[in-house]
């Protein structure tokens, strides 16, 4: 009987070790697999998970609207191939066409700036008969390219007079989006000019001292840069309660819906604030509210920990790019992505004024959309191309 009995086992071991193994060579296979594709499976694996929860998501914040999720799955699919279309390409394309993307876009703001079309008080958008779009949107992607170009060939840290160029490849865009009015994409540009900065090597010291010189302007931006609207946001942040109906409404119900959430949340659908229309914006700027009630803090800290995911593997993949250009291009993409998570998911608990700035991958919307993961798309073809840029 015992011979028996260890003779059963003996094969269903052999068994259970062969369907092991065929695991681990379906995983290697699929590895291969994005390999071939240029494409990182962590990250990939990332952006898909905050992507579906955000579509999950916008179904209820929606009021259960199917065609809403459809159009937002069809902008995530058009941005996925984008990524792995640029994906495919080897670094030194975006080299050498960094200058001219750049060019191409301060041709295209001040273009708007002349006869750009205006909707809602802003001259953002440029017709061309066919398409209309902001050129704003390219900045995001064409500053950190120039700057990494800028700096490729230059000696690190940077001295004076580079850092006075990168200052002004950043200014530039900066003032001409300010102007139209959108004082978030400008934030965006501006913030990307000076990760590139910071990652160049700039010195403490002379952080401080730009922070000084900052603090110092910030008087004059107030007076003579900002429009009405965008200091009444700054004072809505200050005291939302000052104008509970008004320009309070809408932080005063996002801080509603997030505290009404507790420690596990309402449950998915189960929502009031956005359901019953307390909450603006449920399904665009403030739909991390409207996810933190259904899901409460624990959901809230584990959408935090994926985008936290990440942020880390990008600037990992960023740390092993092969030569400046690479390293600052990829570290800056993705700090830029960090710059989307921390403003919207501060600005919606109060932390931070009311900015505009969507949640990436999970609001509803394409033209943020379709940047960031153009970005990513860049920052997979630095990580899976570097063993080909080693010298």
């Amino acid at each position: 009987m015992a011979s028996r009995v260890a003779s059963n086992q003996a094969p269903a071991s052999a068994r259970l070790g062969s369907l092991l193994l065929t695991d681990d060579r379906v995983g290697e296979a699929n590895g291969k697999f994005l390999k071939l594709l240029y494409l990182d499976p962590l990250l990939l694996l990332g952006l898909l998970a905050v992507s579906g929860l955000g579509l999950m998501m916008l179904y209820s914040a929606g009021q259960r609207n199917p065609d809403l999720v459809i159009g937002q799955a069809i902008r995530l699919g058009l941005g996925f191939a984008i990524m792995l279309t640029l994906a495919q390409l080897p670094p030194r394309y975006f080299r050498f066409w960094s200058p001219w993307i750049y060019l191409v876009g301060i041709l295209l703001l001040l273009a708007v700036a002349v006869v750009g079309d205006i909707s809602k008080g802003a001259q953002r958008w440029l017709n061309l008969g066919v398409v209309r779009f902001q050129p704003s949107e390219i900045m995001k992607l064409a500053v950190p390219m120039m700057m990494a170009w800028f700096f490729a060939d230059k000696p690190l840290p940077p001295r004076w007079s580079h850092l006075l160029g990168g200052a002004l490849i950043t200014a530039i865009p900066f003032i001409l989006i300010a102007e139209q009015p959108d004082l978030g994409t400008a934030l965006v540009v501006g913030c990307a000019g000076a990760f590139s900065l910071f990652l160049a090597g700039l010195s403490w010291w002379l952080l401080l001292g730009l922070a000084g010189v900052l603090a110092a302007v910030i008087p004059l931006f107030w007076i003579y840069v900002m429009h009405d609207y965008q200091r009444q946001r700054v004072l809505t942040f200050l005291d939302p309660e000052s104008d509970p109906l008004g320009t309070g409404y809408h932080i005063i119900q996002s801080k509603i819906a997030i505290g009404s959430g507790g420690i596990y949340g309402k449950g998915w659908l189960n929502g009031t604030q956005s359901h019953l229309d307390f909450l603006p914006e449920g399904s665009t700027d403030f739909i991390f509210a409207a996810f933190s009630e259904e899901f409460g803090l624990v959901g809230a800290c584990l959408l935090l920990i994926l985008y936290f995911f990440i942020i880390a593997r990008g600037l990992y993949m960023a740390s092993r790019a092969p030569d400046t250009y690479t390293r600052l291009l990829a570290g800056s993409l993705i700090l830029i992505f960090f710059l989307y998570a921390f403003v919207n998911s501060g600005m919606v608990s109060g932390l931070l004024p009311v900015v505009g700035l969507p949640l990436p991958l999970f609001s509803y919307g394409g033209t943020s959309l379709v940047t960031l993961m153009a970005g990513f798309g860049i920052l997979m073809s630095i990580y899976t191309h570097r063993r080909t840029l080693t010298p």
